[in-house]
């Protein structure tokens, strides 16, 4: 079968199974119900409490997770991309925890801040996060050991931060540590649309940078000799990669491995190109979260546990394997 006719079917594949997950998270929660209460509720707007429950609960809430998974996947495919290192993810290089420091410091020393600007001033901590942590490493140049280790003391350091400002903010805490928690409890329409602009916005120019991609990945030199300027394409697919984390973070809080494990997993399927890599990232990443998230509703109801939970129960054993490995392929099958 053709490599691209095969990565179609697959990326068809992964949205069917994202739906059917979709469709079974409308039926799981805090009041379950049957397959045929839950469509008649969703081709039903306004016609009882279960309508309630689907159009202004769970429908939000599992659109907001695939937007999220969709995006955190996407983002850490091209931090893997761009600095050749298969360990570079937004958790894992300093990016989200760079965005949620920046995020709370102004819920809780500015809030007269409208949180309309909580994703630019999230890509701002974010990209000096990610500076902060590639001059750790180096420039990026040492191995994806010593970057890993650059970006967790990085992540580290602004987690102090962070909590040091939750200390300081008195009354206001309590609803930032559920935020820190990470999830999707009592997301609406609002926080989808919130989130939207922001994903689009970074999937787009993912795409739109696909053959970028391409060259960055047969290296510097070659990409050069073709005509593209490495240093600035970089910098355009890191600025792409936060973007995407700081439209997520402010609406689902901090999730942890999403970016880390979805790349690695879509390499294991041989996409057939650098846009047929995009498209599966985002299919399996929104996927793997609303799944996620269901598990997190469904598994302790009426209580909810942590999505982040789940996403480790994913993301650690693939770290675990990168380590064992030896970290010996880059993130484009291999340094070249």
């Amino acid at each position: 079968m053709n490599a691209h006719v095969r990565s179609a079917w697959l990326f068809l594949a992964l949205l069917a199974i994202a739906a059917a997950v979709s469709v079974a998270a409308l039926i799981v929660g805090a009041k379950p119900m049957t397959l045929p209460q839950a469509l008649n509720a969703l081709t039903s707007p306004g016609s009882g409490t279960d309508a309630i429950i689907v159009w202004t609960l769970r429908m939000p809430r599992s659109i907001a997770a695939y937007l999220a998974g969709a995006a955190l996947a996407v983002s850490g495919f091209l931090l893997q991309s761009i600095m050749r290192n298969p360990l570079a993810a937004p958790d894992l290089t300093g990016v989200t925890a760079g965005a949620v420091s920046f995020i709370v410091a102004t819920f809780v020393f500015l809030p007269a801040v409208s949180s309309v600007f909580y994703p630019a001033i999230g890509m701002v901590g974010g990209l000096l996060a990610a500076a902060l942590t590639l001059w750790v490493a180096h420039g990026g140049r040492a191995s994806p050991l010593h970057l890993a280790l650059g970006g967790i003391t990085v992540a580290l350091f602004l987690n102090a931060i962070t909590t040091y400002v939750l200390v300081r903010g008195g009354p206001q805490s309590p609803s930032v540590l559920f935020w820190l928690s990470g999830g999707f409890q009592g997301r609406s329409w609002s926080q989808v649309g919130y989130m939207l602009p922001w994903v689009l916005v970074g999937l787009g120019a993912a795409v739109l940078c696909h053959r970028i991609i391409e060259l960055l990945s047969l290296g510097d030199e070659v990409a050069a000799g073709m005509g593209a300027n490495p240093a600035f394409w970089k910098l355009v697919l890191l600025v792409t990669a936060i973007c995407l984390v700081a439209g997520v973070t402010p609406v689902a809080g901090p999730v942890a491995f999403v970016g880390l494990a979805v790349p690695h997993l879509v390499r294991l399927l041989r996409p057939a190109s650098a846009l047929w890599s995009i498209l599966l990232n985002g299919a399996l990443g929104g996927g793997l979260l609303v799944t996620a998230d269901a598990l997190a509703r469904s598994v302790a109801a009426p209580r909810e546990i942590p999505v982040s939970i789940f996403t480790a129960l994913i993301g650690g054993p693939v770290f675990i394997y990168l380590t064992q490995r030896g970290f010996s392929s880059g993130a484009s099958g291999g340094r070249r």
